[in-house]
């Protein structure tokens, strides 16, 4: 994929070939005056944006100025107005960030809250029994309606994994969470907090009379050209309701193994045991750790014609083009374990369960994989090490462990340095020490991962923030990931008692990468800053 860098030089010949000049609209702060010399629907329309204006002269970028079409539409707009015009080439991201300029979150919820007051005064008070009735009429109209989609489309453009509406005593907030980050992104009043969440209570097909108890629900939405996924929950609290939205956008939520953190010896064990024609693919990690996100994507490699793939998720997030996916229901005991024996009798290839949470369901997981099914799924344990005395303690008999289990993995989240403004800078003495000593100490398999680290210069890495990242220095995540695989060493462990300092002892021996030292990598390889390693790990791995 290429880069920004990549994209100008790209977009810098193609100018010379049109004989126009090529405008840097980077981090470009457009004034409103001259944003409204055209205006937004044709600039949408005919992809050109205003850039600058002096006297009769406007500049203006064009996405494509060898167009007959824009360049009618623009000739036409410049003769009614009376400006000359000065043509320049744009990129495709520098344009759609202009096009982003002619509105801002909080100048649109302030359009649309002013039209709603004065729909408000021009109404008599309703009566105490048509309140109710009342309240779902004006949400369902079109400045509540405007208010949410307009929150929904800035949190998809400002790649928000979630949305948090929660109210206080005097107003109601609005949150995007950003790289695992919450941002308050606005304050509104607190009179429409009601609206707002009876609106996405009715998107998401929820009770709007029930503020008692907790609801989940989903819904979906095209935004900015896109389909988008929200997954809704709502929560009762003392100021009343708090919704929080999920977005899940396929094109971001399913990845590529290398968009994960996956390389060098970690990818080659997972891609070994996913070579197996059975096996059980086991991912740990606390909530929030892109478990389902790792799943998706071993999904996605594994998805094929001639495969019968069936998942059970609790809940569906990603529809998979191919994929059986069935979301289970504890109410009417639709369990994992109950979804799971009817799985095989789908005659399945490949099984995906979300989670194993019980002693039935991690027994039936194993018999899967037992009997000639590759069987993936997460469970909670602090490292891939653990999984294994996770699983006895669930009562699975030590001896079907090793025939049964492929590969056990455990990963973190950390927020990946921005490709445009990171640096490597000399680290601090301490630090140079502790990386040195850490590398030094590496069994000779996991030290082959570090051959390319000059050790009598060692550079980290830090990102001070820019306009391509929001002045934040980072943008997206990345995995910090280990992988444990079966071997014959490991197997007798097992079978004799599973003893987790033995297995510690076996896993350095075939080479494994902790996620601390999988960090570290990633911090040596410019990926991610060593303080937010020291973040996202054990503070006491580190030291």
């Amino acid at each position: 994929m290429p880069n920004i860098k990549d994209e100008i030089k790209i977009a810098r010949e193609r100018a010379g070939k049109l004989g126009v000049s090529l405008a840097d609209l980077a981090g470009k702060t457009i004034p409103p005056d001259v944003l409204r010399e055209i205006t937004e629907e044709a600039a949408t329309f005919y992809k050109f944006i205003p850039i600058e204006k002096n006297g009769d002269v406007l500049d203006v970028g064009m996405l494509n100025p060898d167009d007959l079409k824009s360049q009618e539409a623009l000739r036409f707009i410049a003769q009614n107005k009376r400006f000359k015009l000065r043509v320049f080439l744009v990129t495709e991201e520098d344009f759609k960030n202009i096009l982003k300029q002619y509105r801002t979150l909080k100048e649109e919820v302030d359009t649309a809250l002013v039209e709603l007051e004065k729909e408000l005064a021009t109404r008599e008070s309703p009566k105490e029994e048509t309140a109710g009735a009342e309240l779902e009429r004006i949400m369902a109209e079109a400045p509540i309606t405007k208010i949410v989609a307009v929150i929904l489309r800035h949190a998809n453009e400002g790649r928000a994994s979630d949305i948090h509406i929660e109210s206080g005593e005097n107003q109601l907030k609005i949150r995007f969470r950003v790289d695992g980050i919450l941002y308050t992104s606005l304050v509104l009043p607190r009179a429409i907090q009601a609206a707002i969440i009876s609106r996405i209570k009715i998107l998401a097909s929820l009770k709007i009379d029930e503020s008692r108890v907790p609801q989940d629900g989903r819904f979906h939405s095209i935004v900015d050209g896109k389909k988008i996924d929200f997954r809704v929950s709502t929560f009762p609290t003392a100021f009343g309701e708090k919704a929080v939205l999920r977005l899940l956008d396929p094109e971001l939520g399913v990845k590529r193994f290398d968009q994960l953190g996956l390389d060098g010896r970690n990818l080659r064990v997972v891609e070994g045991a996913l070579d197996q024609p059975f096996g059980l693919v086991l991912i740990s990690g606390p909530t929030g750790s892109g478990k389902s996100t790792t799943l998706y994507s071993i999904l996605k490699s594994l998805n094929a014609e001639e495969m019968n793939i069936v998942s059970l998720e609790d809940p569906v997030e990603y529809l998979v083009d191919g994929v059986s996916q069935s979301q289970i229901r504890p109410e009417i005991n639709y369990t994992f374990a109950s979804g799971l024996r009817s799985i095989l009798r789908q005659d399945p290839d490949i099984i995906m369960v979300g989670e194993i949470r019980d002693s039935e369901t991690a027994e039936l997981a194993t018999h899967a994989a037992l009997t000639g099914h590759i069987v993936l799924s997460t469970i909670h344990t602090n490292n891939a090490i653990g999984v294994i005395p996770r699983l006895v303690d669930m009562g699975v008999q030590n001896f079907l462990i090793p025939p049964s289990l492929s590969l056990a993995m455990s990963q973190r989240l950390a927020r990946r340095l921005c490709v445009e403004c990171k640096k490597p800078v000399d680290a601090e003495p301490k630090v140079m020490e502790m990386l040195k000593k850490e590398i030094n100490s590496l069994p000779p398999e996991a030290r082959n991962e570090f051959a390319d680290v000059d050790l009598n210069n060692i550079k980290i890495w830090q990102a001070p923030g820019c306009k391509f990242c929001a002045q934040k220095g980072t943008k997206d995540r990345i995995a910090i990931i280990e992988c444990l695989a079966m071997t014959p060493q490991l197997e007798k462990i097992i079978i004799s008692g599973a003893i987790e300092s033995q297995i510690k002892e076996e896993a350095e021996r075939q080479g494994m990468l902790t996620m601390r030292q999988d960090g570290l990598l990633k911090v040596l390889r410019g990926l991610i800053s060593f303080e937010e390693l020291i973040s996202v790990v054990e503070t006491e791995q580190i030291n």
